[in-house]
This record gives C-alpha cells, sequence and structure tokens, in this order.
C-alpha cells in the first residue's frame, strides 16, 4: 500500500508562484510512476505532469509545459510541483498519485492523496 499526503496549496495572484510537496510511503513498487493532476469545480480531472522515480523521466501537460517542473527526492520520498508564471485558469484542487507498472492514463494511478487547494486570482 502506499499512501500520499499534498501540501503546500494556497492563494497567489496571477504571474506568482508555488511549490507543491507530495510525501509518500509504502510499497515502493507501487510508486514507480508518480503524478500530478488537478480538477477545477465542474471540470475533468486533468493530468498535470508525472515523473519516474527511477531515472527522474518527466513529462507535462500541454497546457503547463515552461511553467510547471515537477522533481523527486529518492532520499526524503517526496515529489514536488513547482508552479510558475500561473494564470487564474490553474486554479483547481491538486492531486499526488502514484503507479506501478503503467502509467499512462489516470486509471493506471491506483493511490491518491487527499489533495491541495491553489487559487490564482487575475
Amino acid at each position: 500500500q502506499v499512501q500520499l499526503v499534498e501540501s503546500g496549496g494556497g492563494w497567489v495572484q496571477a504571474g506568482g508562484s508555488l511549490r507543491l510537496s507530495c510525501a509518500a510511503s509504502g510499497r515502493t513498487v507501487s510508486r514507480y510512476a508518480m503524478g500530478w493532476f488537478r480538477r477545477a469545480p465542474g471540470k475533468e480531472r486533468e493530468f498535470v505532469a508525472r515523473i519516474l522515480w527511477g531515472i527522474g523521466a518527466t513529462y507535462y501537460a500541454d497546457s503547463v509545459k515552461g511553467r510547471f517542473t515537477i522533481s523527486r527526492d529518492n532520499a526524503k520520498n517526496t515529489v514536488d510541483l513547482q508552479m510558475n508564471s500561473l494564470k487564474p485558469e490553474d486554479t483547481a484542487v491538486y492531486y499526488c498519485a502514484a503507479a506501478g507498472g503503467r502509467f499512462a492514463t489516470p486509471e493506471d494511478y491506483n493511490y491518491w492523496g487527499q489533495g491541495t487547494q491553489v487559487t490564482v486570482s487575475s
């Protein structure tokens, strides 16, 4: 089993920055890949970024490329999401998630954190 806890959410004005953190614990093979997703009110869950624990390979949604950076600290078992140049449309609840051997779709992520609210004002 895997436990995930997000932190770092809050309020920021457009153009500002926030850094989210996800603390992971539990079975390592069940968190081969770590992803960040977000859900705005009335919207579907949206992929944001993911990283592979072992080699650090990253992948980003087009909407956040060049603005967000995902990283991990293997020793501390944490995954961070640095969010720069934030826009009002980035407002959402952000979730950390873990996947094992497959990580191509949201359904492949079997473990999820509780979420942390990010609000960006214009």
